[in-house]
């Protein structure tokens, strides 16, 4: 039987604890991004590159599995486990590095990576993006991204479900 190597872009997961080493890897400005990307669709991957387009490199911070929970998205929810949600963000070529939190907001690693640009979605103010202050106060950007297509992952388990 042969054995295959794990994919390069494997190499892009990083944990919590590796993040202070791997980040000074990358070029400046760097982008931050977050959320649950449970099943990534044609929103998420527009959202991802136009986020990247801000900067030299981009993170992206997953929620852990228990972290999806907790938002209320469902009980069934996250479909996909934060393993195969990292590998699937880390393939896209927009996205430098992944890595995952399990607190309620990912305040913690925003503080640890000091990103130039802080970027979410159309649906949060810039003003309401956890982490907006402290990138403000060291004179970076905060971007809110307008939605280009009506495209959701609760509205795909809905289809999927017949609801």
């Amino acid at each position: 039987m042969t054995e295959y190597a794990a994919p390069l872009f494997e190499q892009k997961i990083c944990s919590p604890e590796e993040l202070p080493h791997k980040i000074t890897t990358l070029s400046r400005p760097l982008v931050f991004t977050n959320g649950c990307f449970d099943i990534l669709h044609r929103g998420h991957v527009t959202y991802l590159a136009q986020a990247r387009a801000l900067g030299a490199a981009m993170i992206v911070a997953l929620n852990t599995d228990e972290s999806v929970r907790r938002l209320g998205k469902g009980d069934d929810r996250p479909i996909n486990s934060l393993s195969n949600r990292l590998a699937v963000m880390a393939s896209l070529e927009s996205v430098d590095l992944v890595t995952w939190f399990d607190d309620d907001t990912p305040l913690s690693l925003i503080q640890l990576i000091q990103p130039e640009v802080l970027v979410k979605g159309g649906d949060w103010k810039t003003e309401n993006i956890v982490g907006s202050h402290n990138v403000l106060a060291r004179g970076g950007q905060v971007h809110s991204i307008p939605f280009l297509f009506d495209t959701s992952t609760t509205k795909t388990v809905q289809l999927i479900r017949g609801e």
